[in-house]
């Protein structure tokens, strides 16, 4: 039979959708076919798959991939994959997966050339949506430092659309390690703010993104600390050519690390 809401092991998959939970499995939850794709593609990273009829037999590829690596497949009823899943619409299939963190000093011993640091970034849909957009440009590793979002809440790991399995994840409570360390591993830290001197044009003219960089972006709301913008070996703006006061988080993370990806290659 179906396992139903109230099938042990759906109650403790589902207690991964808080961050307590979460951090004392060291698991979390993947929703969604894409999702689930990319997880299966990484070894040793999915440790259950719960399906509905339907999805099961819809993406019958993804559970054979998951019976082959010896993953658990569980069918469920639609009240249970709608109580393991956070979308109003959901597709029928959550997976549950180990932790993928990075210590920082193993990300950075693999000479990345592109690495985005997310500066205290509460909102999980920006800072999935910047892991995405940094995997698309070719970063190597992305740092979740200071009082950033834990990056397996279940919105970011949706807005990440996959790229959480892609790169290296590292959370580092100290921003200034991560600014020292990437430092000392040969790479130019760049701050992205809005008051920044340097425009980030010129900085592409000069060459000067043609380096190994490590960019560091600050919330929507509150931007970079003063420390991190002092610590930056520039600081760098967007340049507004129309009359648009400001750049989202995401739009500026994607230009930045575009701009770099373009001239490292």
């Amino acid at each position: 039979m179906p396992f139903t809401p109230r099938t042990p092991r759906v109650v403790a998959a589902r207690r991964l959708q808080r961050r307590r939970e979460r951090e004392a499995a060291g698991r979390f939850l993947a929703e969604g076919p894409q999702a689930v794709r990319e997880a299966l593609a990484r070894p040793r990273t999915v440790v259950e798959l719960f399906g509905t009829s339907a999805a099961l037999d819809r993406y019958a590829d993804l559970a054979a991939v998951a019976a082959g690596a010896d993953v658990p497949v569980s069918e469920v009823t639609d009240e249970a994959l709608a109580a393991l899943a956070e979308t109003v619409a959901p597709q029928g299939l959550v997976a549950v997966c180990q932790h993928l963190d990075v210590p920082l000093e193993a990300a950075l011993s693999r000479q990345p050339r592109l690495v985005a640091v997310l500066a205290g970034i509460r909102d999980p849909g920006n800072a999935g949506t910047v892991l995405r957009t940094a995997d698309a440009a070719g970063a190597a590793a992305v740092v979740f430092a200071g009082e950033a979002v834990d990056p397996y809440n279940g919105k970011c790991v949706r807005s990440s659309a996959g790229s959480l399995f892609h790169v290296d994840v590292v959370r580092e409570p100290d921003p200034a390690t991560v600014v020292a360390a990437a430092r000392a591993a040969g790479l130019a830290v760049l701050a992205a703010t809005g008051y920044g001197e340097a425009d980030l044009d010129e900085l592409a003219d000069a060459g000067r993104l043609t380096v190994p960089t490590a960019w560091l972006f600050g919330s929507e709301a509150h931007g970079l600390p003063e420390q991190l913008i002092e610590a930056a070996d520039a600081r760098v703006r967007v340049p507004l050519h129309g009359r648009a006061e400001s750049l989202n988080l995401a739009a500026a993370a994607a230009v930045c690390l575009y701009a770099s990806a373009r001239a490292q290659r």
